[in-house]
């Protein structure tokens, strides 16, 4: 009932585009509660709904939802994450907006991926000039709470369906790498890949972060790795 609610209030007080944007994130968060095993707990769910509104929808009117239990139960969310549930929120936030803006500036003469990870903002892809990186830097800086930019972006043709197919795979044989050797945390360490080239963000220790660099760089396929890591150390 209360979901309910809270979707009547967007469908009224909130713009189309928002709402687009807020069904998107709702269905990383479903995945995401999914995963810590905590789906079935209205109030946190909810709880994680506000805060995309506060976070996303400065327009429409606030909404309070008070309960017990809320917050200790929001905490178990990122028991295996070392961000605070708000920073993973806040990170998913910044990807689509980020992504949406550089979309509606530059429309389709660009292949740009966008990934934030504790509000530190990857850019990979493709352009067709020099300005056009810059313009794409720029953007991704105007986003609320981005606190830096890491610019991968080449000057290159956009690239083929069979490339980014094949980066996929990489990344999934990386990450395999990663659970065989057991020497850190899997999700400790986000991997990302453009054109043959991984990259590879998280907040880590040194020796996580050399241990992460060596598996990765030692894959089959891997042209070069890139680490955009925080260390803790």
């Amino acid at each position: 009932m209360l979901s309910y609610m809270l979707n009547l209030i967007m469908l009224f007080y909130c713009k189309l585009s928002h709402l687009h944007l807020i069904s998107t994130l709702g269905q990383k968060l479903n995945l995401f509660i999914f995963k810590k095993t905590i789906m079935r707990n209205t109030f946190i769910k909810s709880a994680l709904w506000i805060s995309i509104l506060f976070l996303i929808l400065p327009g429409c009117a606030p909404i309070v939802l008070t309960g017990v239990g809320v917050g200790a139960g929001a905490g178990a969310l990122m028991v295996e994450d070392r961000r605070s549930s708000g920073t993973y929120i806040e990170d998913e936030s910044i990807e689509l907006k980020t992504s949406r803006r550089i979309g509606e500036q530059l429309g389709d003469k660009v292949h740009i991926n966008v990934i934030s990870f504790n509000r530190n903002v990857l850019l990979t892809g493709e352009v067709p000039d020099e300005a056009t990186k810059v313009e794409v830097a720029k953007l991704a800086m105007s986003i609320e709470n981005v606190q830096n930019i890491a610019n991968e972006v080449i000057i290159a043709p956009k690239s083929s369906l069979a490339s980014r197919s094949n980066d996929t795979l990489i990344t999934s044989k990386v990450k395999a790498r990663f659970v065989n050797n057991k020497v850190f945390q899997v999700n400790h360490v986000k991997v990302i890949t453009e054109n043959g080239v991984v990259y590879l963000l998280g907040l880590v220790s040194r020796k996580e972060g050399d241990a992460a660099t060596r598996i990765a760089s030692t894959t089959e396929s891997v042209r070069k790795v890139v680490k955009v890591f925080e260390y803790l150390d």
